[in-house]
């Protein structure tokens, strides 16, 4: 067998067709959620309830908890019912939620909506659908363009949300929400293809076997208190930060865009050579400190210059650069720190992280405003993030690798651990498993130099039995 037979240069027209469907629905999703991120905390004002900050928190990251609550389920669901039954079943409910939060009279019933927008967490469901339907040496590249998407959306959302608050209001935003999550559906039905066949694939989806395995490496424990961090730090943020721009720019809700717009371009310039030094040089760890370091200096900035304009449009610019950099960088440290086998479910309970983090910083970041100050605000972010990095200097350096994924013939149990003990002891190989069930062998393997053609071989024999 030779490379040709197991790789493909390119991703086909089906491929391309389902991950750039997929990205626009984690794209239409996202938007709809990041759109009142830089608006909220403002318009809450001419509520009943709003002037109160514990409420406009809890409204900011109420969808996080039944995010975190769901999502893993969700993607359970789809191996049973259906990818893209789940897929319509959570759009339909965020469109609801959005609906609900349009039509509110008051703070709670925002919250009420955005509890329901989180309970259509798609995110398991659309992976396990991207994994259906690309092939496993196209699947990280597919995943990428999911990430990219997201991260842009989040840029373009802090630009675009005051500007469409300008025009159409909140209501408007919260419509559009809506509008935009049916407009997925249609995406899901009418443009993603039906993918050949369905299973469980354990370099995209949770298997709750394995969360033991993830639940105890202290190395995935370390990223994952990190996203959580991260987005604690930033729903928190934007509790405070659109009355800080109010109080010293003299900005009103229409007008913050024009500093969120220089200071997302500036991080984003800024963030890419980051991020391929990191990667190259095999720098990721020094990279990944220095941006937490990064953090905590823009979290201690913001505490200290409340009431000067320029001090905190710097602060904010070395906050987006460093988020930017550890957003990039921490999917990757889970991917070469996860188990061979356990990536689908350590992404599992990364993700989770993350939204139990939207959850908590909004909850904590309101209480917080209401009851001590704005201040108080970015001294607990700063607590947070200093406790993380002196977390994250701990962390051992990541192995310079990639990941590679094999076809393979039917095997016993026995035959696959006497493989994945060959693949092992090829030159260059970090790890080896090999999955009888899925019939596939993924290898951790160093980025240069390793024994490829060996690896081919042995998996060409594979599906001829191994000779004992």
């Amino acid at each position: 067998m030779n490379e040709a037979d197991i790789l493909s240069e390119k991703m086909t027209a089906s491929e391309t067709r389902a991950s750039v469907g997929l990205a626009s629905i984690f794209g239409l999703r996202m938007l709809g959620m990041f759109l009142i991120l830089p608006v909220f905390a403002l318009y809450a004002e001419h509520l009943p309830g709003g002037q109160d900050h514990t409420l406009v928190g809890l409204a900011l990251g109420a969808y996080g908890l039944t995010q975190a609550l769901l999502q893993l389920p969700y993607g359970m669901a789809s191996d049973k019912f259906g990818r893209k039954r789940v897929i319509y079943f959570g759009l339909i409910l965020f469109a609801l939620g959005s609906f609900v939060a349009a039509g509110a009279t008051s703070i709670e019933t925002i919250i009420v909506g955005r509890i329901i927008q989180g309970a259509g967490a798609i995110s398991a469901a659309v992976t396990a659908l991207l994994a259906d339907s690309t092939r496993e040496e196209h699947r990280t590249h597919a995943m990428a363009m999911i990430g990219g998407t997201i991260g842009l959306t989040f840029a373009a959302s802090l630009v675009l949300g005051p500007a469409m608050y300008q025009y159409v209001g909140m209501s408007g935003i919260f419509t559009l929400t809506g509008v935009l999550s049916i407009t997925a559906m249609a995406v899901v039905k009418w443009y993603i293809p039906d993918p050949k066949a369905s299973h469980f694939h354990s370099d995209a989806e949770a298997n709750t076997a394995r969360l033991g395995d993830v639940l105890r490496n202290a190395q995935l424990l370390r990223l994952n208190f990190g996203i959580f961090s991260l987005h604690a730090a930033q729903m928190a943020m934007f509790v405070v930060i659109p009355f800080a721009l109010r109080t010293t720019g003299h900005l009103n809700i229409d007008q913050q865009w024009e500093v969120y717009l220089p200071v997302v371009l500036v991080a984003f310039v800024l963030m890419v050579p980051a991020i391929i030094y990191g990667e190259k040089r095999a720098r990721l760890k020094q990279v990944f400190v220095m941006a937490v370091g990064l953090m905590l200096i823009a979290q201690l900035s913001m505490a200290v210059s409340m009431h000067s304009f320029p001090d905190i449009v710097a602060a904010l610019t070395a906050y987006f650069i460093a988020f930017n950099i550890l957003e990039a960088t921490l999917p990757s440290l889970i991917s070469k720190i996860a188990p061979p086998g356990a990536k689908g479910t350590a992404m599992g309970v990364y993700n989770t992280s993350q939204s139990l983090g939207l959850f908590f910083g909004g909850a904590l970041g309101g209480w917080l405003s209401q009851h001590y100050g704005f201040s108080a605000v970015y001294e607990f972010c700063a607590i947070l993030i200093g406790t993380w990095l002196l977390i994250a200097i701990g962390m051992r350096a990541p192995p310079a690798v990639k990941t590679k994924m094999y076809h393979l013939g039917a095997l016993t149990k026995e035959q696959a651990a006497e493989l994945a003990r060959r693949l092992l002891a090829i030159t260059g190989v970090y790890e080896a498993g090999v999955i009888a069930d899925e019939r596939v062998a993924i290898l951790k393997v160093a980025q240069q130099g390793w024994d490829e053609e060996a690896a081919l071989k042995l998996i060409g024999d594979s599906k001829h039995g191994i000779s004992q």
